[in-house]
């Protein structure tokens, strides 16, 4: 259970959970590592690991009950990424950069979601959320383009897979600044519930069986900046898709249209806008080797993807997201 969620519903799950289960309550350390997941380990006593929280809860949840070899149950509080979905647990370092990504043998046995629940939530994580599902689509196509393999490491995606990428991208553009303003007053509606669908279920389908490019890759690459560290995945993500979209030579209808979602619904486009406002050369470079590192999904793009074209695409995005600041 991660601290906020914690403080604020602890009581209640206790009080549901008195008389019926014998349940052990950890709090989340905020980040999903090795120290992080070891720690959890101690309880291996357990039938079932039940991860209460946001994206880095459930990745972390997910991890253990690997470890532990028992069913894990997933309730998000937050429709910020789509972890709760995916047979995969993003690794961290201790200090929040990137470290691996853990491929499990299942998806979770129980994904259970609340949508008066994530009404309640801060209003960021639900665009953060939109941030993370925007790249699906771009992604996916990128990956059946080049052939390249999905999530499992084995096989090409099929049809529906691309169909679900694609609904999932169409959903948000459609209904995402809709589904924000009832998340800002606390209510839900049937925007909001297909918003929540595209942020956990289709990105996560469209992800993991599709495969990930270029964005998820730079988002890799900016955990190198500590000052990237206070934002979360999906803002990353989101920079990243448009980062993915000049390094790949991007329609530019897409890119307007990709822009102007991102500013009304509030995700970042520029590099200031996910804290780095003095980026030096040196400093994107670092961005632009863990981007391009060997295994990383940049590389399921057309052609051979160097660290420097990656530098150029960055600059190229922030450039073009300032341009459109001062109109």
């Amino acid at each position: 259970m991660d601290p906020f969620v914690h403080e604020t519903l602890s009581a209640k799950v206790d009080a549901s959970l008195k008389g019926s289960v014998d349940a052990c309550i950890e709090v989340f350390s905020k980040e999903c590592c090795d120290e992080e997941i070891e720690r959890l380990k101690k309880h291996n006593d357990v039938d079932l690991v039940a991860g209460i929280g946001g994206g880095k809860t459930m990745d972390t949840s997910k991890a253990v009950a690997h470890a532990l070899k028992c069913p894990v149950a997933i309730i998000p509080t937050l429709a910020s990424t789509d972890a709760p979905c995916t047979a995969l647990s993003v690794i961290y370092t201790k200090t929040g950069e990137f470290s691996r990504y853990l491929e499990l043998p299942q998806n979770p046995n129980l994904v259970l979601v609340d949508s008066e629940i994530i009404a309640h939530a801060p209003v960021r994580f639900l665009v953060s959320g939109m941030g993370d599902a925007l790249a699906t689509w771009f992604e996916g196509h990128s990956c059946f383009s080049t052939q390249s393999v999905n999530l499992n490491g084995q096989y090409m995606g099929n049809y529906t897979a691309y169909g679900v990428a694609r609904l999932c991208y169409e959903t948000i553009m459609t209904y995402g600044e809709v589904a924000k303003k009832a998340c800002e007053t606390q209510t839900t509606c049937p925007a909001l519930e297909r918003v929540i669908e595209a942020n956990t279920l289709m990105s996560g389908l469209g992800a993991e069986s599709c495969g990930l490019g270029a964005a998820h890759a730079i988002h890799n690459g900016l955990t190198a900046l500590e000052e990237t560290h206070s934002f979360t995945h999906g803002e990353k993500v989101a920079f990243g898709t448009q980062v993915g979209l000049f390094l790949t030579d991007g329609n530019p209808a897409d890119i307007e249209k990709v822009y102007a979602f991102c500013e009304n619904v509030g995700l970042p486009t520029t590099l200031a806008d996910i804290g780095v406002t003095r980026a030096t050369d040196d400093m994107l470079m670092k961005v632009a080797l863990a981007s391009t590192a060997e295994g990383e999904t940049i590389h399921h793009e057309s052609g051979v993807v160097l660290p420097k074209d990656v530098v150029s695409a960055i600059k190229a995005a922030d450039a073009y997201g300032r341009s459109r600041k001062v109109k």
